[in-house]
């Protein structure tokens, strides 16, 4: 018996997973207005019931797309950030991760564009606090505690680059030409934070890092 139940609760998670795998698949091509239940379900190749007996309706399987793609992204942010190594190039290694996440169009589509839409502007930035703000929150009480850079309210100022990285990925996102938007976001965000650097510890690794991808300065007409 116990066989069995195990069985059925493996073939119920491969559906599951297989729905949110075609829903991000789709979301991400077509966005959420032109994209069917039934285009999902196929692509699964399951039925429409099996659909409806994991989900409610179609924003429920939004939110677990959009569940899905965060959690990806944060669970490799989180593994560098908290990695072993210098702290001040693991938190800098963690920003030009994060940009690169910014790049990635599923995450562009569901997460940027279409989630404050779906989801309304309070849960979506709920959501969003949810998975970033931790990750953030981690890499500024590691450079505090390391001495890495100026004692400073650590919640105040995670707060703070929190919302300059989420502006930062709506740039990107909506830029004409993302991959230079992201190099540009990284390299200020850098410039802010390392201006917060103690002198003794930029003077210990020489001087502050920067990306090396800076952008090319653009000329004033």
């Amino acid at each position: 018996m116990a066989t069995v139940r195990s069985r059925r609760l493996e073939y119920s998670e491969s559906t599951r997973d297989a729905l949110v795998d075609s829903a991000v698949e789709l979301f991400t091509k077509r966005g959420y207005a032109g994209t069917s239940l039934d285009e999902v379900a196929k692509r699964a190749r399951v039925t429409k019931g099996a659909l409806y007996h994991h989900f409610s309706g179609k924003q429920a399987l939004f939110e677990a797309a959009f569940d899905t793609v965060e959690t990806k992204a944060m669970r490799r942010l989180g593994e560098i950030v908290s990695g072993p190594g210098h702290p001040w190039e693991t938190a800098m290694a963690g920003l030009r991760a994060y940009v690169r996440v910014c790049l990635d169009p599923a995450f562009q589509r569901i997460v940027v564009h279409e989630g404050p839409v779906v989801m309304g502007w309070a849960r979506w930035r709920e959501a969003e606090e949810h998975y970033s703000f931790g990750v953030i929150r981690e890499s500024v009480a590691a450079l505090v505690e390391a001495g890495e850079i100026e004692e400073v309210p650590i919640e105040v100022m995670s707060r703070l680059l929190y919302g300059a990285l989420s502006a930062g990925a709506s740039m990107i996102a909506g830029a004409a030409d993302p991959r230079k938007a992201s190099e540009e976001v990284a390299w200020s965000i850098t410039k802010v934070v390392s201006g917060l650097r103690r002198p003794a510890a930029a003077g210990a690794d020489g001087p502050a890092a920067e990306p090396a991808d800076r952008p090319a300065r653009r000329r004033r007409r």
